[in-house]
């Protein structure tokens, strides 16, 4: 007998084949058939009538920092709600585990470098988080039976240094005998079931004392040291960040990433490759390094999301404004004394300046501050011009763009929200996407849900890139889309019999309503333990989402089922090889 049969459905089924309709029927977790309309005789548990809906596999996100949020949040929302099914966390270097089980120290200053560099909530930390492992074994047992999502974790490279060289990870170099620990430590992760390596040495990341993440201090041998231990294990993988993919990579940049992916033997992803028409030469640039990995019998995928996120600012708190050069420096001051600096037009003038210099790279898109448009606000000055434009009002008042909001934020003091409206929405720039996203080594992806909470809400991209792909600009087809979010990325992990709808495969399923599929607006929530904010968005026409064959969400709201997997490498993932 079948656990669930499923009638009628439009099957997308991931492998970008074109939609057919079928029964698909369920069975101990798996897909048990696939069959034409009607012919099924075997009785099912459960029945539904999916004709008009479409059923696809569930999708794959390929970039998350859920690692702490599954802990409070098994559901990892708001992603399984817009028909997330399996998870990649443990990326850019970060982890909470392993941790060293005579330094407790070691957990807070790891809460503290998630709180500065991913945007976690410190006191969502501390509260939700029981923080009681010590190996990367321990904490993915942690998880394990209690999570409604499949999850993977890459171990982070700036766990490694912690552990094995303490407080001397920031800042030192590991003798002989730290390094072969630090692989050794690795190798016994990925014997748990780690995914691999994930390390960033990007100038953005940065810990909760202001100082270079651990992993920024590591010199090319003993990232290639690392990589050849990844390369020893079964269904592996990289992932690496470094300070150009903010841009475009210097040479020497491209040969680090060629010399470690090559060392492996395994792909290596990063993100995320931001594709604007203004910049002509970026995408070029950035996919060298795939051409030039695979000469050397590597392979380098580039993440790049298929929406423009809605990501909101402000002069009060730690954001993407920071890491504008010469930024950090003045909004790192107390209010009073930042009010003050900002007021001051020889400053302005000198910020404006940095801004828009070469060196901001993909940060000088945050500088057309007449773009920006004013969310909450906090004074009776002020009242009346949510929502409105920013080179509107200045243009009322008689000031520059950037004068004008610095007022407007100074008389909250500093606490107004800002959205900065995208400037690479042109028809130019959509289309130079399209194009991009037929390259052999793109994925989309680069949500970092789980990360950023009250800043950005990448998790929606799911279901706004099949809605536009069915109602908008319909730059691919269905079927393509489809396969972009499920097959794609679970071929680059090597996943075990999912990514697509065939008899065999795990039922990792999507059901939606195609004429209304799509993710509402981006609002702030107080769900986090400490009633910390965080940016979610509800789904729009999702019916039903399936893990491994149990119902996890009806109609956008949980169903308290929590069949997720804690996928492990060699078990759950097989070698993707790159040679």
């Amino acid at each position: 007998m079948l656990d669930h049969l499923i009638t009628g459905a439009t099957v997308v089924d991931g492998t970008g084949a074109p939609a057919f309709t079928a029964d698909v029927g369920i069975r101990d977790g798996r897909i048990a058939l696939v069959a034409e309309p009607g012919t099924t005789k075997e009785r099912a548990r459960t029945t539904e009538d999916a004709t008009g809906l479409i059923l696809t596999p569930g999708f794959v996100d390929p970039h998350t920092h859920y690692d702490a949020q599954l802990f409070w949040d098994p559901y990892a929302t708001p992603s399984m709600n817009h028909g997330v099914t399996t998870v990649a966390g443990g990326n850019c270097g970060f982890t909470l585990a392993p941790l060293h089980p005579d330094r407790p120290e070691d957990a807070d200053y790891t809460r503290r470098m998630m709180s500065k560099v991913e945007g976690m909530a410190l006191k969502a930390l501390e509260e939700g988080v029981d923080w009681g492992w010590s190996s990367f074994a321990e904490y993915l047992d942690a998880l394990d039976g209690r999570i409604a999502v499949n999850a993977g974790f890459m171990v982070g490279h700036c766990a490694l240094r912690r552990y094995v060289m303490g407080a001397d990870a920031v800042g030192g170099q590991p003798t002989p005998e730290q390094l072969d620990a630090m692989v050794a430590l690795l190798k016994a992760a990925m014997e748990a079931g780690a995914w691999g390596l994930s390390t960033t040495q990007s100038s953005t990341h940065s810990d909760g004392d202001g100082a270079p993440v651990a992993s920024r201090h590591a010199g090319p041998e003993e990232l290639i040291a690392l990589s050849r231990a990844v390369g020893e294990h079964e269904g592996t993988q990289l992932e690496a960040i470094l300070a150009g993919c903010l841009d475009q990579f210097s040479d020497d940049e491209i040969d680090l990433f060629v010399e470690m992916t090559a060392a492996a033997g395994r792909p290596l992803n990063w993100n995320v490759l931001t594709i604007d028409a203004a910049v002509p030469e970026r995408v070029p640039r950035q996919l060298t390094a795939s051409e030039r990995a695979r000469e050397s019998g590597g392979r380098i995928v580039a993440l790049t999301m298929p929406i423009l996120t809605p990501m909101n600012m402000s002069l009060g708190t730690f954001c993407a404004l920071n890491l504008i050069p010469g930024w950090g420096e003045i909004l790192a001051l107390p209010v009073p004394e930042r009010i003050a600096k900002l007021r001051d037009p020889g400053v302005r003038a000198e910020m404006l300046r940095r801004a828009d210099s070469k060196e901001a790279g993909v940060f000088r898109r945050l500088a057309h501050f007449g773009r920006y448009v004013i969310g909450d606000t906090y004074s009776p000055e002020n009242d009346g011009l949510t929502g409105r434009v920013v080179k509107d009002i200045a243009a009322e008042r008689g000031q520059d763009a950037f004068q004008c909001l610095v007022e407007i934020c100074a008389n909250d003091e500093l606490r107004t929200i800002l959205w900065p409206m995208p400037s690479d929405n042109d028809p130019a720039s959509w289309e130079l996407r399209r194009e991009t996203w037929d390259h052999e080594d793109v994925m989309l992806g680069g949500s970092d849900a789980g990360a950023h909470l009250d800043r950005m809400c990448g998790a929606p991209y799911t279901t706004r890139f099949i809605g536009d792909c069915l109602r908008g600009r319909k730059l691919v087809p269905l079927e393509l889309a489809v396969r972009m979010l499920t097959d794609d990325p679970a071929r680059l992990f090597g996943l075990r019999e999912r990514g697509r709808i065939t008899e065999g495969f795990h039922a990792d399923l999507v059901l939606f309503d195609p004429e209304r599929i799509d993710a509402g607006p981006a609002t702030l929530v107080h769900d986090l333990p400490g009633d910390s904010p965080r940016l979610d968005s509800r789904a729009v026409g999702i019916v039903s989402v399936r893990v491994n064959g149990v119902e996890t969400v009806r109609d956008d709201e949980v169903t308290g089922a929590v069949p997720g997997k804690v996928l492990r490498s060699g078990r759950d993932t097989r070698t993707v090889a790159t040679r």
